[in-house]
């Protein structure tokens, strides 16, 4: 599986004559898994239509920060935070120029300034552009402040001139799109990370659960693939699919999964707990369907504590890094740290379920990470960005 399958690439397209080679570049980035919008400049709307690369990656494209529809809904941050990448294929010296100065005059500067995704550029001007003192400078810049750099190659150019400053060819950028998605951080390690809801039967029908899709789970465990790590997913019933190279033991109960994690927290190095495991289960499961009756209107369920899996685990003799998740409605941090405590975790992650837009079932999320010493807050970005950042940073902390 190329390791830009289901990645959500923003490609701003700036002035220049290579803007024609953006419209294969999105159907490569598409061949390679990606879903793909479009932010075009208005100098780049001269040498190639919207229409085109709205017709290729079968999505609105966007060349305005001002737009009307669009801002109802704050649009520009929007798509800061729906990106995995922003990837700017051309790069003008213009843009460049305007992307080191940190200006937000339309709406591509303006993403960029927004948005928590790592930044590529494929930089295309004439030769005689790209080795200009300013130029070269601004790219200095742009590397110290992480900036991705691809190109630029060497050859004829449109005006005649011979030398740097041609665009990377689509499957070139491709090839180097990927390869920021593969880290390597944990190579030659054993992640274990559970996912999605647990269901407590009650009768053959009916069930304890709750609304966890799974989202933030499944995004972590592609992130632990991409950055090396052998990974074991023990996921509840969800919807999801599963990424390739990963180990996937499907399980329904919280008694089924605290099984799995015992298992294969054997020779485990990190073991993240995002699933939403349910609290209680029926003390006792009807054999049958429970009938409804006409001499009452209520029902008396009685209920028992399911086992606290994270908390189990962070408890062995041998035991990985642990993290644990805190799903919290209120007083987020102070919950976050008495569980971080109370079950021996070595990280918790914080989030506000009732805030709108991120948790349970969105494609978002925003966290707060918490350890012994310290608190990091991740603003609000795609599921599989934070995954990343997460697994980033976990990887930091088991490497020092």
């Amino acid at each position: 599986m190329s390791s830009l399958s289901n990645k959500r690439i923003l490609l701003g397209v700036t002035g220049g004559i290579a803007a024609y080679k953006s419209a294969d570049l999105v159907r490569r980035l598409q061949d390679a898994g990606a879903n793909v919008q479009v932010v075009m400049t208005a100098a780049a709307q001269e040498f190639i239509t919207p229409l085109t690369m709205q017709a290729l990656s079968g999505n609105p494209v966007h060349t305005t920060l001002l737009d009307p529809a669009a801002e109802a809904g704050m649009g520009h941050i929007q798509l800061a935070r729906w990106a995995d990448l922003v990837l700017i294929a051309p790069a003008s010296a213009d843009f460049i120029a305007r992307l080191v100065q940190g200006q937000g005059n339309d709406l591509l500067t303006t993403l960029c300034l927004a948005t928590p995704a790592p930044i590529a550029i494929a930089p295309a001007m004439n030769q005689g552009m790209w080795r200009n003192a300013s130029t070269q400078a601004n790219v200095d810049v742009l590397q110290q402040r992480k900036v991705h750099i691809f190109g630029p190659a060497a050859g004829e150019q449109a005006c005649g001139d011979v030398g740097l400053g041609r665009m990377l060819e689509a499957l070139e950028l491709v090839d180097a799109a990927a390869s920021l998605f593969v880290s390597g951080r944990l190579a030659g390690k054993k992640v274990v990370i559970t996912a999605g809801p647990t269901r407590e039967a009650i009768d053959p029908v009916r069930y304890i659960s709750n609304h966890s899709s799974g989202k933030m789970g499944y995004a972590l465990a592609q992130a632990a693939v991409e950055a090396g790590a052998k990974t074991v997913l023990i996921s509840g019933p969800t919807q999801l699919t599963v990424p390739e190279r990963v180990h996937l033991i499907s399980v329904t109960t919280a008694e089924e999964m605290l099984a799995a994690s015992l298992q294969e927290a054997h020779g485990c190095d990190v073991f993240i707990a995002a699933a939403a495991v349910a609290d209680y289960r029926a003390a006792q499961v009807a054999v049958h369907k429970i009938k409804k009756t006409t001499d009452t209107d209520k029902m008396v369920l009685e209920l028992v504590k399911n086992p606290d899996i994270v908390a189990t685990i962070a408890a062995l003799e041998k035991k990985p890094f642990t993290v644990g998740f805190a799903a919290e409605s209120e007083n987020i941090i102070a919950y976050a740290l008495q569980k971080l405590t109370r079950k021996k975790l070595d990280l918790i992650i914080a989030n506000n379920i009732a805030e709108t837009g991120i948790g349970f079932n969105a494609d978002d999320n925003a966290v707060t990470l918490i350890d012994k010493t310290q608190q990091q807050e991740l603003t609000q970005r795609s599921k599989q960005q934070l995954a990343r950042d997460l697994i980033a940073i976990i990887a930091h902390k088991i490497t020092d």
